[in-house]
């Protein structure tokens, strides 16, 4: 798991800015998502993996403990899964300008549906009614990817809970995304998984810095446990 490292100075901008070190603590649990993104064996398995992030499977026990505090406080557990398809070498050319034809064919096999590499990695707990959303490019908001946008709002889900693989790209680009179509969006520092802390702990620092807010598993799952009463008591 990554040692997260976020600089003082960044944390007191946010503060002198927000009030506060997190504004997003008093979320409804009945409104909130946790979206997982990415943990793939395309990503994690060795010998399946195209691009292998090793940290990823340090993360899947945090995972699983938010995902299990979300479903019993009444949220929602939402699966991004990256898919592949023949349409996306035209429509997505320049991202595959960006790799070599190897790596570009690797990545294409590994996350076609019904490979290996497209399936949600063995360890992780996906639960009966958890929706499975595919998406086809880094960000699962971004116009043409994903529903994901329409599954949340079907749910009427305002406040979403970022974890998966790559931080800085799938992760950051759908957490950025997500607050421009006005979600209070927070980023998992224990639950987001990079190929080294720098590039983890950089992503994290800019989007707190702008963005959202960022928080631990375990403080995660307080919060979930104390407001699930707070709104059942505001409720009765």
């Amino acid at each position: 798991m990554h040692q997260v490292a976020i600089p003082p100075h960044v944390t007191e901008r946010v503060i002198a800015r927000r009030g506060k070190e997190h504004v997003y603590e008093d979320f409804d649990p009945a409104r909130t998502a946790l979206i997982v993104v990415d943990m793939q064996n395309g990503f994690m398995l060795p010998g399946v993996a195209f691009a292998e992030i090793k940290t990823a499977p340090t993360i899947v026990p945090n995972i699983n403990k938010l995902a299990a505090a979300t479903r019993a406080a009444g949220g929602t557990v939402v699966w991004i899964v990256t898919t592949y398809t023949k349409a996306i070498d035209t429509e997505w050319s320049t991202y595959y300008g960006l790799s070599t034809a190897e790596s570009g064919a690797k990545r294409s096999a590994a996350l076609t549906k019904g490979a290996k590499g497209h399936a949600i990695w063995d360890g992780l707990e996906v639960k009966a009614g958890d929706p499975v959303v595919e998406k086809k490019r880094f960000s699962a908001f971004i116009q043409g990817s994903s529903d994901l946008d329409s599954v949340l709002k079907a749910r009427n889900i305002d406040n979403i809970l970022i974890t998966g693989t790559v931080t800085g790209v799938c992760c950051e680009s759908t957490a950025r995304d997500g607050m421009m179509l006005n979600y209070k969006v927070t980023m998992v520092t224990d639950g987001n998984a990079a190929y080294s802390d720098m590039e983890h702990n950089n992503a994290l620092t800019g989007f707190y810095a702008s963005f959202g807010d960022i928080m631990p598993t375990d403080m995660l799952v307080g919060l979930m446990e104390k407001n699930a009463k707070k709104y059942r008591q505001a409720a009765e």
